[in-house]
């Protein structure tokens, strides 16, 4: 018995799937066509987009050599309210994340170089086999106000711009990613000299501070012991403000400077990626569609028969 009911079961399934297939083909023109015509308004929607290049700088963190010499001050500094961190014993990474991540830092960035101008309307602008008819340049909304512009376009700089640090070489990473190549080399260049220029005054204002601290104490104190140590921090202190000078980036050095990419190392639109997802997308769609047709049909006559 349980023998005639699986024999009428798969009976049953070639049925259907002979069905399925005689679906498919009888309306193969159809799914053929459907897939031809989103194939082409994807070749067009991806030969009008532009191609987005990126440039990059690697830069080596410097290593503290005076944070060592601090000794035990640090108790003696904190009674003042004066860290005894200055620049390069915080994670140079994390110190230009948060920079960058600021809000008023890119706000300054905005206005010092003109960068609502140059991100809405960018230039230089490369499309594959110079398809650009399809391409318009927005325009900038001059009813939005200064503020309005600033914040729209500090939002586009967040995802331009990043940063990132290899875990194993400490080696850190900052790049920008833009459909305009000489741009995408500007805003490296500019936001890594701002950044670092920023640290570095921060620094220099806590060294200022904690040497005039400890000459005041060394000036009172009549520890001999303790006199020593002051002397010491404040030599590393002025040592590490007059090796600052030295170093153009400060906390970091560059091993790799940025460049403008070259005309064929774009970064997207992956154009033959978005055609082979388009073309394997319009066949099942074209084939749901044709069923979905035929479904509806056979409801039709169905309650036609009724």
């Amino acid at each position: 018995m349980s023998e005639v009911v699986n024999k009428e079961y798969i009976q049953e399934d070639e049925i259907d799937l002979r069905e399925l297939f005689s679906t498919i083909w009888k309306h193969k023109i159809k799914i053929v066509l459907f897939s031809f015509i989103v194939v082409c308004a994807t070749l067009i929607y991806a030969l009008s987009i532009p191609n987005s290049y990126r440039s990059s700088v690697v830069l080596s963190p410097q290593g503290d050599d005076g944070k060592s010499s601090l000794g035990g001050l640090g108790s003696l500094a904190g009674l003042a309210g004066i860290s005894l961190g200055g620049g390069s014993s915080k994670d140079p990474m994390t110190m230009m994340q948060t920079v960058l991540k600021d809000y008023e830092f890119n706000s300054y960035m905005i206005k010092k170089y003109d960068l609502i101008e140059k991100i809405n309307k960018p230039s230089n602008l490369v499309f594959a086999l110079g398809f650009d008819s399809l391409y318009s340049v927005p325009e900038i909304d001059e009813e939005k106000t200064q503020d309005e512009l600033i914040y729209d376009t500090n939002l586009a700089l967040s995802k331009i711009l990043s940063i990132s640090s290899d875990k194993d070489s400490g080696l850190i990473t900052f790049s920008a990613e833009y459909i305009d190549r000489f741009l995408a080399k500007e805003l490296v260049d500019i936001y890594l000299k701002e950044i670092i220029e920023k640290i570095k005054i921060q620094d220099m204002k806590e060294i200022e501070k904690q040497i005039t601290y400890y000459q005041k104490e060394l000036s009172s104190t009549y520890d001999v012991s303790l006199k020593e140590q002051l002397s010491k921090s404040i030599s590393s202190l002025m040592q590490k403000r007059v090796f600052s000078q030295a170093n153009d980036y400060y906390f970091v050095s560059k091993l790799v400077d940025s460049r403008v990419a070259y005309i064929k190392e774009k970064t997207k639109p992956k154009r033959a990626l978005i055609l082979v997802v388009s073309f394997v997308t319009s066949i099942i769609l074209g084939i749901f569609m044709v069923f979905f047709y035929e479904f509806i049909k056979g409801n039709k006559k169905d309650e036609k028969t009724i």
